[in-house]
């Protein structure tokens, strides 16, 4: 499957969409680092940032978890690693809730 030629504006508006979607994923993890909101108040989100974002890079940002507990979480409530906030089921966000609280 090859790649689409983009022309050079389209690259461009692909590039600046990209850093706007990190810039505002980076904002969201850091309310969560600052506590300002909690794990639980991130999973009731609905928006497209929230539902794109590495679970595993999200509970990173809860005071407290590391990489070895984030991964521990995860196995516990059957969450592959690289599974986005947006495809996790509903018993999973309540193992991952239930553990962090």
């Amino acid at each position: 499957m090859a790649l689409p030629v983009l022309t050079p504006a389209q690259r461009q508006a692909a590039l600046e969409k990209a850093a706007e979607a990190r810039a505002a994923r980076a904002a969201l993890l850091a309310k969560i680092k600052k506590g300002e909101m909690s794990f639980a108040d991130l999973l009731d989100r609905e928006d497209e940032i929230t539902k794109k974002t590495k679970v595993s890079q999200a509970l990173r940002a809860v005071k407290g978890v590391g990489p070895a507990k984030a991964n521990a979480l995860m196995e516990h409530a059957g969450v592959d690693p690289n599974r986005r906030i947006g495809g996790l089921g509903a018993q999973q966000r309540r193992k991952l809730v239930d553990a962090l609280s």
